[in-house]
């Protein structure tokens, strides 16, 4: 049976894409994995180097009047198997607003795809139609947060919306936690930031992981070098908790 996470987060610049890409990265030595790039901006697939122009994207899949199947966008890249995003999907959005079908689309092309073990879906920083479709199609919510006085704005709203597809459209779908990103320890605010985040995850029906994943220099070279991180520098801080993460995070959906 196929894992499906979703890492989503409203506010920009959280380290959604680093997360995704590593997380696929390091569930792709486990088992069969794709990653699925849901935000406009592509930085996920830039950094598996995937195509565009001239090859079927996630917006295909999206707005194509005969269901495109999911396994004919995806594209098989030396960092891993990929359906890569589209600046298009900003006009998708729009053309599957007030359509309810239109928010099942990526739930029934998840859902005819064979084969792969885990499936890790990479958001833009929006509320939109194409978040709920990616939320309607997975199993876990990952929410990366870093311990700054702005970390917690806006989580509310996502919760509600998590909520809201819970109750009407993904009754099986749950939070994995919030996975603190971005962190050295060493102050005083993240350490207050960090309790507050805890009070916060137990509101939400969920957890705060106990790895938090801290930043290191590897990180943005792999993101220049558009390598995955497992590969350009495995043996970092950021990289060793973020293996930490992966083990926390696939104990967790084992209970």
């Amino acid at each position: 049976m196929t894992v499906t996470f979703v890492v989503a987060n409203q506010k920009g610049g959280i380290g959604k894409t680093t997360t995704a890409t590593t997380l696929a990265g390091i569930l792709s030595r486990k088992g069969k994995t794709l990653l699925i790039d849901a935000d406009p901006q592509g930085n996920s697939t830039s950094t598996y180097q995937a195509r565009i122009e001239d090859e079927a994207t996630l917006y295909d899949v999206m707005v194509d009047s005969d269901k495109l199947p999911l396994n004919e966008a995806i594209q098989h890249r030396e960092n891993g198997d990929i359906v890569a995003s589209d600046p298009l999907l900003t006009k998708a959005e729009k053309m599957l607003e007030g359509n309810v079908e239109g928010l099942y689309r990526l739930k029934d092309a998840v859902e005819e795809l064979d084969g792969y073990d885990y499936i890790v879906i990479d958001t833009a920083p929006s509320l939109n139609v194409i978040l709920y479709n990616c939320l309607i199609a997975a199993d876990q919510v990952i929410i990366p947060v870093t311990a700054d006085a702005y970390s917690m704005q806006g989580l509310q709203q996502l919760y509600n919306t998590i909520k809201a597809v819970q109750k009407r459209q993904n009754p099986s779908l749950s939070i994995a936690g919030l996975l603190l990103v971005k962190y050295s320890g060493r102050s005083n605010l993240e350490k207050r930031v960090q309790t507050q985040l805890e009070a916060l995850a137990e509101s939400m029906d969920t957890k705060l992981f106990q790895t938090a994943v801290r930043e290191c220099v590897k990180a943005k070279e792999a993101q220049d070098a558009k390598k995955l991180l497992v590969d350009y520098a495995p043996n970092c801080t950021t990289m060793q908790d973020y293996f930490a993460f992966a083990d926390e995070l696939l104990a967790g959906k084992s209970k």
